[in-house]
């Protein structure tokens, strides 16, 4: 047998048994309890929350990363200055991000005049900051490109290639997903333009332009239970 803190306790075939504890000390005990448990509920509920995908017509929540020099940017404070926002994925290493490159340099360009944010996110576990940074002034890319480490972001919005885009209206609602056009070389169809064209002048986009499969290389993830990198 034992005391502590006022609680006399023995074990017995693998039990604590508590004994003779004051009333002062139990009601400490219980209410000590009641917020560890709250504090355990609190951030069960946060990882669950934040490991949820966001889905098309819902508002995007806010989220922080930093860029190839460590320069933090907030999704909120960025589309504040701009309010229609385009959340672009892209890669290093990807060929046919690269394809892309001029022609997102293009779409920046003429819709940044139009009061529209695009935002580069690089998820890829292997591509290293200093990577991107070369990469972003080799293509002339004019918008902030951000580090995602644990691939969090492209989790939360259900990212799997580069390039794929996210595009938020001024409400921060969640528009359209999927690919730039429908082809890397000779596109005839022009999905973002398209859309950001509908959103700037406030209207709706029908169904069937609001979700197209991105064309593109897998975003190599950091490796989770439960999760690789195949794509359906």
């Amino acid at each position: 047998m034992q005391r502590l803190n006022h609680f006399t306790y023995f074990f017995a075939r693998d039990r604590l048994i508590i004994e003779k504890v004051p009333r002062v000390s139990t009601v400490f005990y219980w209410a000590c309890m009641v917020i560890v448990f709250s504090i355990g509920t609190i951030g069960t509920g946060f990882a669950k929350e934040v490991s949820e995908k966001v889905k098309l017509d819902a508002v995007v929540k806010d989220f922080t990363l930093k860029d190839a020099e460590g320069t933090e940017f907030t999704l909120y404070k960025l589309s504040k200055e701009k309010p229609v926002t385009v959340v672009l994925f892209l890669a290093t290493q990807c060929p046919i991000a690269t394809d892309y490159a001029e022609r997102i340099a293009t779409l920046v360009k003429h819709y940044g005049e139009k009061n529209v944010q695009f935002i580069g996110i690089n998820s890829n576990k292997q591509e290293k900051v200093a990577e991107i940074l070369a990469y972003s002034k080799k293509h002339g890319f004019e918008f902030p490109v951000l580090k995602d480490p644990e691939n969090k972001i492209a989790d939360y919005f259900g990212a799997r290639r580069t390039p794929e885009v996210f595009l938020l209206d001024a409400a921060r609602v969640f528009r359209y997903a999927g690919a730039i056009d429908n082809s890397r070389k000779e596109p005839t169809k022009h999905y973002l333009k398209d859309a950001l064209d509908l959103v700037i002048a406030g209207k709706d986009i029908p169904k069937a332009l609001k979700k197209t499969r991105a064309i593109g290389c897998t975003i190599k993830r950091v490796r989770k239970t439960g999760v690789n990198d195949r794509v359906p």
